[in-house]
């Protein structure tokens, strides 16, 4: 039987090392129950019948109870009698298709001979023609859409369905054709484990590289996982992108909500394919303290609740939890050009996402080029990334104070925190895919970067992204982090010709303006002082909604979102720059700012920041991009020469990076 291994061992675990799973298993088989499928094929999306159809499937074949069956039944008979699956968007050939065909195609498998001779080859011959259908829009539209989209939810969900239909079904074609692209799939993935589709799209579509993963190896023996860069590092990116204290996640990207961003059946797959403590510890703590929050207020489908099959599964008890607090507070995922920092891995800290990179992340640009020159094919759907090179994310003490867009339809840059000149965005934006038919050269870049023992240091180069009749020569945002999350933000814009350059930073409440430099922006218990060091700008605060929905398969689903936007915009000026500190802090009790800054140098509390190329300031003297003080820490970039108050602590012929080995 598909994916099941030792049933017997299994069937004795219920009740020792996988209580609490089997627990949801039975649970979530008793919601189906009370429920009544529709007899006519819904307008929304129908890809909850396939977890149904599972989980009913192996609760009947844990446990022997006829009700489980029958129950597996009423669901099963009522998809099977749909002429067509999926009705929105692409019938029989998209993700309603792919949902139910993995789905039926287990409970087909699990109920066996026990699922009487009549209604066997019933499904079995819907499952014959859904995935006959299927496959064949693959093979027909291959070199466009999910067919070869080999970074997209679309096709790993797909594909994962018609090759588990043709492994219960013994179809060679379907499921060559499926390892094809699988191996295709995992050997063009980031090898940081990063996603550009953002956290939400990622607990949506990587459990299905896991299903694939598994269902090669117990049906023709070959191990994925222990091949694979980008399965092996993806929970480090996604534990990266939980917000302090791990409930709600960093929502870049097309995010429909800040806490649909977990897999407890996910993050036990990895704990046991790796041995990862920490993955097991954070789904020990989400299915504790966060599970049914999510379930009930993220609104995504299917969602977390029909996974309980695969918690059930995929667990292994003799994996140990790691708390993942004494690890690392700083990363950086080089193929989406993306740093995260945090002040601890305290729910109260302070936290950072900074981010730079083409559509789909630098190797899917880069190698959805090669398909295209070569093949003719487009194999890039990066409609879930959006125009947000030089955006940040950043929370404090368990607030969101400077915040994405969530969900959009129609992509723009100014939702981002980013510099608008001539109040436009980038080219190509406001639609849905804003990197389709971009010219090769028009990729953001990430340089300079840091990010070690709590120092960042990284600059995003967009200049590329804007309309060339803008003449756009230079746009770099210099984004620092200080060990104590203090933010510098170093802007640096020019044009052939004047232009008006708009500095942009939404929040989830209205900004207060406290003095002539210094805005505050409050949210609950978190706050952060917003300095500017620059004059002759226009200040405006404003309201921006975004509306969006979320799915084609459920044209009636919206969501709207409100961003509370403070700009500021130069006369039209050929060059111009902005020098900005943001100081995290607590809103019961903030304090006083303490930035202080100068031409090319901001100084908080007990922290400096400086710019180079030559630095000479407090007893310094360096030869340097940058150099962070933070108490008796020095970090550098870029270094030849550094030294301080007459010591010499570094001189290298070669720029270096890093933190340097000194004592006061």
């Amino acid at each position: 039987m598909l994916l099941l291994g030792d049933l017997d061992q299994l069937k004795a675990s219920l009740t020792t090392t996988h209580r609490a799973q089997w627990r949801r298993l039975y649970e979530q088989c008793e919601t189906y129950r009370q429920q009544v499928p529709p007899v006519e094929h819904p307008t929304a999306s129908i890809t909850y019948f396939g977890p149904a159809a599972a989980n009913l499937a192996l609760a009947y074949r844990l446990t022997g109870q006829r009700h489980y069956l029958e129950e597996a039944w009423r669901w099963i008979s009522t998809c099977i009698a749909y002429p067509h699956w999926g009705k929105a968007k692409l019938p029989d050939h998209d993700l309603d298709a792919g949902w139910l065909l993995h789905g039926l195609s287990l409970a087909y498998s699990w109920l066996g001979d026990d699922l009487e001779a009549d209604r066997a080859e019933q499904l079995r011959a819907k499952l014959a023609l859904q995935g006959e259908r299927l496959y064949e829009y693959a093979v027909q539209t291959e070199g466009s859409w999910w067919s070869s989209s080999y970074w997209q939810n679309h096709n790993w969900i797909c594909y994962a369905g018609l090759a588990t239909a043709g492994y219960a079904l013994d179809q060679p074609d379907w499921t060559k054709r499926a390892r094809d692209n699988f191996e295709t799939v995992l050997a063009l993935l980031p090898a940081d484990g990063s996603d550009s589709e953002g956290v939400v799209y990622w607990r949506y579509g990587v459990p299905w590289l896991a299903v694939y993963a598994d269902l090669l190896q117990r049906t023709e023996g070959v191990d994925v996982w222990s091949g694979c860069d980008f399965l092996a590092n993806t929970f480090r990116w996604r534990l990266h992108q939980s917000a302090p204290g791990f409930e709600e996640n960093i929502d870049h990207g097309d995010c429909h909500d800040r806490r649909s961003g977990h897999s407890v059946a996910l993050y036990y797959r990895f704990a046991s394919a790796y041995q990862d403590g920490q993955a097991q510890w954070l789904a020990d703590r989400v299915a504790d303290e966060y599970f049914w929050r999510e379930a009930y207020a993220s609104g995504v489908k299917p969602g977390v609740m029909p996974e309980a099959f695969y918690e059930l599964l995929w667990f292994d008890p003799t994996v140990q939890p790691v708390d993942p607090s004494a690890g690392p507070c700083t990363a950086y995922f080089p193929d989406l050009g993306q740093v995260v920092s945090r002040t601890s891995w305290d729910s109260d800290a302070t936290a950072l996402s900074f981010k730079s990179a083409p559509g789909g992340g630098n190797g899917a640009w880069d190698a959805a080029e090669r398909y295209r020159r070569e093949r003719g094919w487009e194999t890039l759907n990066a409609g879930h990334h959006h125009p947000d090179a030089g955006a940040f994310v950043l929370i404090s003490e368990g607030a969101f104070l400077a915040v994405d867009d969530g969900y959009s339809n129609r992509k723009r840059a100014e939702h981002h925190n980013l510099v608008l000149v001539d109040g436009q965005g980038w080219r190509g934006e406001d639609r849905y895919h804003v990197y389709k038919d971009l010219p090769y050269d028009a990729r953001p870049t990430l340089t300079d970067v840091l990010a070690v023992d709590g120092f960042v240091h990284a600059t995003a180069s967009t200049a590329a992204m804007f309309d060339p009749e803008l003449g756009v020569r230079r746009v770099d945002r210099t984004m620092v982090v200080t060990p104590r999350g203090r933010l510098v933000i170093r802007d640096e814009l020019a044009a052939d010709q004047p232009r008006t350059w708009t500095w942009l930073l939404h929040s989830d409440w209205p900004s207060e303006q406290v003095s002539d430099r210094v805005h505050a922006l409050r949210s609950g218990p978190g706050q952060a002082w917003v300095t500017r060091f620059h004059d002759d700008v226009a200040v405006e605060t404003s309201q921006t909604t975004i509306e969006a929905n979320p799915t084609a398969s459920t044209p009636s689903l919206s969501i709207t979102k409100h961003l509370q936007r403070l700009s500021w915009t130069t006369p039209a000026q050929a060059t111009a720059s902005f020098l900005t500190a943001i100081e995290p802090t607590s809103a019961l009790a903030p304090g006083e700012p303490s930035a202080r800054g100068g031409e090319r140098s901001v100084e908080f509390e007990g922290e400096q920041v400086w710019f180079g190329p030559v630095i000479g300031a407090g007893g310094m003297i360096a030869t340097a991009t940058a150099v962070i003080r933070s108490g008796d820490r020095l970090a550098v970039v870029g270094a030849t020469h550094l030294s301080l108050d007459g010591r010499k602590l570094h001189e290298s012929t070669e720029p270096f990076t890093g933190v340097l080995e000194w004592s006061s």
